[in-house]
């Protein structure tokens, strides 16, 4: 949820899935719903360097369909009285419901592989996504998973509080430790801001979400 530069006038697109084979994820106790992260998110610009702090809560995950959500909680934010906290969907890049390749949301091909490419563990894999989109990868002793995050909605504030949600989040997830990193997209934001998260308490959050309904 970067500062908001132009608000995007094109809706998000509704999540489609791919037909293509199947393909296991490795299990992962860190990776489950009421799972928290602590961390940061860099925002830093040509102007000035800047980093706020971020907790990110999964409310729900769906392994079968691909599916996860949750909220996410910016700390420290210079335009906002108090944290802004965004409720977001994500897609588990597995092959069967999802691949490498978005196909949404402004991101072109090369975006992708653009961002994909920044995460190391993502190298071994790149010659095989370049030729099918990861479709036929063996996933079942890969100890990363990759996923998409979007931000849906502002849990609780309004849209004019300065941030944009016009974009989604590239994200690398560790099996072994629960660290997950990730880069922001957006046309619009500068590039490749990186969220980095380390897991809290092994399922057990660490930190209070304030009392927000979700919608």
């Amino acid at each position: 949820m970067p500062v908001r530069v132009v608000e995007s006038s094109t809706p998000p697109q509704v999540s489609g899935t791919d037909p293509g084979n199947r393909s296991q994820l490795p299990p992962s106790s860190l990776l489950g719903a009421g799972q928290a992260f602590s961390g940061t998110q860099n925002v830093s610009n040509q102007q000035k360097e800047e980093a706020w702090r971020v907790n990110v809560q999964i409310q729900g995950i769906d392994l079968e369909h691909g599916y996860l959500c949750g909220t996410m909680e910016a700390l420290n934010v210079p335009m906002a009285d108090t944290p802004v906290i965004t409720f977001w969907e994500g897609e588990i890049v597995d092959g069967n419901n999802y691949t490498f390749y978005t196909g949404k949301w402004e991101a072109t091909r090369e975006d992708d592989m653009r961002h994909w490419s920044k995460f190391p563990s993502f190298s071994p894999l790149q010659g095989q996504v370049e030729s099918d989109g990861g479709r036929q990868l063996d996933r079942n002793n890969y100890p990363y998973i990759f996923m998409r995050w979007k931000e849906q909605y502002f849990v609780n504030v309004g849209t004019d509080c300065g941030l944009t949600i016009a974009g989604f989040y590239y994200v690398c997830f560790s099996c072994s430790d629960g660290s997950i990193s990730g880069f922001y997209y957006d046309p619009n934001s500068s590039p490749f801001q990186k969220l980095e998260l380390k897991t809290v308490n092994e399922g057990r959050s660490g930190f209070s979400f304030s009392s927000y309904e979700l919608q």
